[in-house]
């Protein structure tokens, strides 16, 4: 028995559970291959600036959930809580908008860190499939985004998700909101902590979960009303192809990011089947994150779907993903002849596609046939010295139970047949 575990907050993924997230991630990315996104992989850290300055300094990921180190070097490093900045800071390292064809879009999966309380659907290690589309002001490339999200959800079975859909506006006009909602904010019973985010970065306050502030935010001015002409138009528009595609919504004038970068559209994915951690991903426009890290102007809009939430609100909805065998074909060589024509033959099937496993460490028939039962192959193959004199092999079909004689040199043809 190991004396170590896994830290706290933070799970491993072993089979079969593992073959769930590997389908989800690839439900998620599929629709993103179709749409011109291209795959991007960045560190696992990066400089702790780079958070500070995108996310935003007061955000609690930053003060309080970045898990920030210095090194032996003295550079301050920090695991990415988050994949947007980390993402854009590569296309602008790579000078990928200066290819000449914005926008820029890249699809990216990975793990990400923050230290909180751990709890079911939050951990402070989780998984994500994220998308960017960097360089371009188009409503259509924020309805774009909000569409792929639906047909990758839909497309592993869920049903029993909400898209919830705000504009945050610009620089021109959330000014005058963030003053309104200051006004409003001072004079409510809040601690001092809140208090303090509302100086900084008011819009957060409408995000905090605790029941004690949401009750005093009724009546609490809505963004909406204080849109400027230019993002009134721009947010009915993503509204319009979004509807034209087929794709429901719900707007809601009290969604907010918890993020300081995001701007206009901004939406979330929810199921109502998670309990607390409702959200499963969710996104929007930032249209000056770009010139925050030290970039040129360059609007852009993504999203990030949460891998570990997708797969509770599949379980919620009792969806089971149709799965590929991990295993089609499993060998049982009786003598050491028998070994070495069997393995030739599963290093030949697995050439041309087909799963198969091989009765490793010399077992007897009856175990060999259990490892096969578990493999959970269709098919087993048995050679023993009477088939090696014969030139066959024997082929058992697991789920009937009926056993063919095969040709040796004719078996991976017959199973090639078989199994499509």
């Amino acid at each position: 028995m190991s004396t170590f575990k896994a830290p706290k907050g933070t799970y491993d993924l072993i089979p079969p559970v593992g073959a769930k997230y590997l389908a989800v991630r690839e439900a998620i990315a599929a629709p993103l291959r179709g749409a011109g996104y291209g795959y991007v992989e960045t560190p696992g850290f990066e400089n702790t600036e780079l958070f500070a300055r995108g996310v935003g300094e007061s955000t609690d990921i930053v003060t309080k959930e970045m898990y920030a180190f210095e090194t032996k070097g003295g550079d301050r490093l920090a695991l990415r809580p988050e994949g947007t900045a980390s993402v854009l800071r590569a296309a602008l390292e790579a000078n990928l908008h200066k290819a000449g064809n914005l926008p820029v879009k890249l699809w990216y999966s990975g793990s990400y860190y923050r230290y909180e309380r751990p709890q079911k659907g939050r951990y402070r290690h989780f998984s994500q499939v994220g998308a960017e589309a960097i360089g371009a002001e188009d409503p259509a490339l924020d309805a774009e985004l909000i569409i792929l999200a639906d047909q990758a959800y839909r497309s592993l079975g869920l049903r029993d998700f909400r898209i919830l859909l705000n504009s945050l506006g610009d620089r021109e006009c959330r000014p005058v909101y963030r003053t309104a909602l200051q006004d409003f904010l001072r004079g409510l019973d809040l601690d001092e902590d809140t208090l303090r985010r509302a100086e900084i970065n008011p819009l957060r306050v409408l995000d905090d979960k605790r029941e004690s502030v949401q009750k005093q935010l009724t009546g609490a001015p809505l963004l909406r009303d204080y849109l400027c002409d230019a993002c009134k138009a721009y947010h009915e528009e993503v509204r319009e192809l979004v509807t034209a595609a087929g794709v429901a919504f719900e707007d809601d004038p009290r969604l907010v990011r918890g993020l300081d970068y995001y701007t206009r559209t901004t939406f979330e994915f929810v199921h109502d089947g998670l309990g607390s951690q409702s959200a499963v991903g969710g996104g929007g426009r930032y249209d000056g994150l770009s010139e925050m890290i030290g970039g040129p102007a360059l609007p852009s809009v993504g999203w990030a779907l949460g891998v570990d939430r997708t797969v509770l609100a599949l379980e919620a909805e009792g969806v089971e993903l149709e799965l590929p065998a991990t295993t089609s074909v499993f060998a049982v060589p009786l003598g050491d002849e028998a070994r070495r024509v069997l393995f030739a033959k599963v290093t030949e099937l697995r050439k041309n596609g087909v799963a198969a496993d091989f009765s490793y460490g010399g077992k007897g028939l009856k175990a060999a046939m259990k490892a096969a039962n578990r493999s959970g192959a269709r098919y087993a193959l048995v050679l023993g010295e009477r088939d090696l004199a014969e030139g066959v092999v024997q082929l058992k079909d697991m789920e009937s139970g009926e056993q063919t004689a095969v040709g040796v040199n004719e078996i991976v043809a017959e199973l090639e047949s078989r199994l499509g």
